[in-house]
């Protein structure tokens, strides 16, 4: 009965260990050409910086909590006021605004130079136009100019349509996305903002930039609806001031054209004057209190934010990391041809 059951065939790790040392040669050629090939390409690569910068944004949930707080020990509730402070735009959705067409063609125009000066030009025009590729993308590009009509060039000052974007202006703009990536931190609503790029002082330019264009991107859609406000109580300010300066030159004229007379229906008709100018007047003096206090709420709604890390100009490029790309190609050419020796061999079981 046990003659009939076969016995587990076991890994023998020594003729595994003859068989590759025997047919060795084989990774004499295997490897070597591996590693320039490997090498070849990863040469082709261009090299690229990454700069990050973080921003901590004002919170105002917790500063409008604490003056909840300090209202209530008198008794007054804010809640309602404040309608529970609903704001759309939450730390969350900073990467997609990023990631809106919108955002990045505000990018288009900003003026980016080289760290060796060789350079000076629109963020769009870089991008289209001076980026270092491997060779094969290199060829690809040419074969297919070949079959496209020639790009427009953008001087940095023209208004582009983000609804209806150019071929070219479309490609620029999926660059960006590759270019940038921001993520925030749920517990701590921290902003990060990474930028990679082939040259350290437009890497570091452009990290700068966006931080600053999130902050305004951020800044409008917040104060979106006060400045509205401030907006309409300005033109309506303007009108009272029009209206009332109207009335009192009115009721100047008409004191002075009536000044000798005194019949009761010139009296009637200058009070009538003087009340209307002071009801223009008291139009005009209410809405110029609105005004103040719309100013005051623009300033309030503007959020206010922290770096804590600004953007400074990488001294060490992030990659490609060449050596671990080399290494990481030799062990797997390895394991692959010691695969190929064993099965050819059937050197894996015994």
């Amino acid at each position: 009965m046990d003659n009939m059951q076969s016995e587990p065939r076991m890994i023998d790790f020594g003729l595994i260990v003859r068989t590759i040392w025997r047919r060795r040669k084989l990774f004499y050629i295997t490897l070597p050409i591996t590693f320039v090939v490997v090498a070849a390409i990863t040469l082709c690569i261009p090299r690229y910086y990454k700069c990050t910068v973080m921003l901590a944004p004002e919170s105002m949930s917790s500063s409008m909590s604490s003056l909840g707080a300090m209202a209530a020990s008198f008794g007054i509730d804010l809640s309602s006021g404040l309608g529970g402070n609903q704001d759309a735009l939450y730390p969350e959705l900073y990467p997609d605004l990023l990631e809106s067409t919108d955002f990045r063609v505000r990018l288009f125009p900003i003026e980016v130079t080289k760290k060796d000066g060789s350079l000076t030009t629109n963020y769009y025009s870089y991008l289209h136009d001076h980026q270092r590729v491997p060779f094969w993308l290199w060829v690809l590009a040419k074969v297919k100019s070949w079959f496209e009509p020639a790009p427009i060039p953008y001087n940095g000052t023209d208004s582009i349509n983000s609804f209806q974007l150019t071929k070219d202006q479309f490609d620029v703009v999926k660059a960006i996305g590759g270019c940038i990536d921001c993520s925030v931190d749920k517990k701590t609503d921290v902003i990060t903002i990474t930028v990679t790029d082939q040259d350290p002082l437009i890497c570091a330019t452009m990290a700068d930039s966006v931080s600053t264009h999130l902050q305004e991107a951020i800044i409008r859609y917040r104060t979106k609806k006060s400045r509205i406000d401030l907006a309409y109580t300005e033109d309506l300010l303007e009108t009272a001031k029009k209206e009332y300066d109207e009335a009192r030159a009115t009721y100047a004229a008409y004191a002075d054209s009536h000044s000798n007379l005194s019949l009761a229906v010139y009296s009637l008709r200058m009070e009538e004057l003087e009340n209307e100018m002071q009801l223009k007047f008291n139009t005009y003096n209410t809405l110029s209190t609105q005004l103040h206090a719309a100013r005051a709420k623009v300033q309030e709604r503007t959020p206010a934010f922290t770096e804590l890390q600004s953007a400074s100009v990488p001294v060490k490029h992030s990659g490609p990391k060449r050596m671990i790309i080399c290494a990481a190609s030799l062990f797997l050419a390895f394991l692959g041809t010691a695969a190929w020796v064993l099965v050819k061999e059937k050197a894996i079981l015994s």
